[in-house]
């Protein structure tokens, strides 16, 4: 009995990190219907991105203040300058984009071009030659392939429509649209641009964290100086309208608070919590479970009008995704193979790391 009981607590402990990681995407897709019911609702997305921002860093605040005391680097003028940029490129600038283009897509869609951003940031690393590629190998191929895939399956997506897919039955809830119209050409501009910002902000998450390695108070200042730059284009945005600034309705505040508090603060806290645990490529792998979560609820739940389209590219893209992904595990276990050091291995050790951590950490 107490050795079943043993073997049961240790079956849970691997377990956590793969039900962690289920928790994150199921909240990340949730995330989606609630934000987009209250844009149909007539909430500003900037104003929410500037909203969520300041309640994700309130929320990780005390934890930053309390555990890396001993750890936070000193602030310089060079180091600030750097998280400014990072912020820009993680909050201020990749948010306000991603869900301005919620309002003219849809989060099937969104849902599907973000598994996009792994194989966009490899693409980043070798251009600016942060990442090798060698094709003669398998694992080299794989990753060349896997990007390449999931080009195609986000052009499929953007380019094709093809037939509406036949609903089995009606729909037991109804998201009725704002006063906007969904446009297949800026929703996709805006969802594209963003994932190519956030994928140069995940190429310098190697060299930020290598300056600044306290995370959680990283996490922290990104999120208010986000919040702040936010601040400074929404108010540009809606100079003419203040009103704007305020949250009306009830799933308006909650939109805010779940965004901050679970996807900003919490969903941070457990993907970093896991990559430690299992490594960056462990994480990235469940982002497909939010993609098929998204349109399990969207086509059976919500009623939403789902393309053949949509799910060839989707099926498409993460096809592209796990072989990438298995390209880079590859690479990760030649790396840690036991061998001599050599002159130039021990330079490489000098060089930061590149961080493929999606999701979570934190787009939605």
């Amino acid at each position: 009995m107490v050795c079943e009981a043993f073997s049961l607590s240790i079956n849970c402990g691997r377990l956590k990190p793969h039900l962690l990681m289920v928790l994150v995407q199921t909240a990340s897709a949730f995330l989606y219907f609630i934000t987009e019911a209250a844009f149909n609702g007539g909430m500003n997305p900037h104003v929410y991105v500037t909203y969520r921002h300041i309640v994700g860093g309130l929320v990780v605040l005390p934890f930053a203040y309390f555990l890396e005391r001993k750890i936070r680097p000193k602030m310089t003028l060079t180091m600030f300058i750097e998280i400014f940029l990072y912020s820009l490129l993680g909050f201020g600038l990749t948010l306000n984009m991603y869900f301005a283009s919620l309002r003219y897509t849809s989060p099937t869609f969104l849902s599907a071009t973000v598994n996009m951003v792994p194989t966009l940031t490899f693409i980043v690393a070798v251009a600016f030659r942060l990442e090798g590629l060698d094709i003669k190998k398998p694992h080299g191929l794989a990753k060349a392939m896997g990007t390449l895939v999931s080009l195609g399956g986000v052009l499929t997506i953007t380019l094709y429509r093809g037939p509406t897919i036949k609903r089995l039955w009606e729909s037991p809830i109804h998201l009725t649209r704002g006063g906007f119209q969904k446009d297949w050409i800026k929703g996709p501009i805006l969802s594209a641009a963003s994932c190519i910002t956030w994928s140069i902000w995940f190429t310098m998450q190697g060299f930020t964290l290598k300056r600044y390695p306290a995370q959680l108070s990283l996490a922290t200042l990104a999120n208010f100086i986000g919040a702040a730059q936010s601040a400074v284009f929404t108010s540009l945005v809606t100079r003419h309208q203040p009103v704007s600034w305020v949250s009306r309705s009830f799933v308006e505040i909650a939109t805010i608070l779940f965004g901050g508090v679970v996807s900003s603060a919490f969903n941070f806290m457990l993907i970093i919590s896991c990559a430690k645990q299992k490594g960056p490529v462990f994480v990235t792998t469940f982002c497909p479970l939010q993609t098929l979560l998204v349109v399990i609820f969207a086509y059976f739940i919500l009623g939403e009008r789902l393309y053949m389209g949509s799910i060839i590219g989707g099926v498409t893209i993460i096809i592209g995704l796990y072989l990438f992904l298995w390209g880079k595990g590859k690479d990760q276990q030649l790396s840690i193979t036991p061998h001599e050091p050599s002159s130039h291995s021990r330079a490489k050790q000098n060089e930061p790391e590149l961080q493929i951590v999606t999701m979570g950490t934190e787009m939605h």
